[in-house]
């Protein structure tokens, strides 16, 4: 990762985020919840993002794990 890497983006470094952060895709705007988990890739609540198995992807839109975003509250 560089710094011309997108702002906010997660982009595999889960130093950004604690196991409550919620990310956000940032193609469809879908957001990954850990408090919700995630139905489609059957993915228990609880589940933080960075524990997300490797071939996760958006269950929206397919976007890659990394073009994530960190969603600030």
């Amino acid at each position: 990762m560089n710094d011309s890497f997108f702002a906010g983006s997660y982009g595999g470094d889960n130093a950004k985020i604690d196991p409550m952060s919620r990310l956000e895709c940032r193609i469809c705007w879908h957001v990954y919840d850990p408090a919700e988990g995630d139905d489609y890739w059957q993915i228990s609540p609880g589940t933080p993002f960075a524990e997300l198995p490797a071939h996760w992807s958006c269950p929206t839109c397919d976007g890659s794990k990394q073009g994530f975003m960190v969603v600030s509250d």
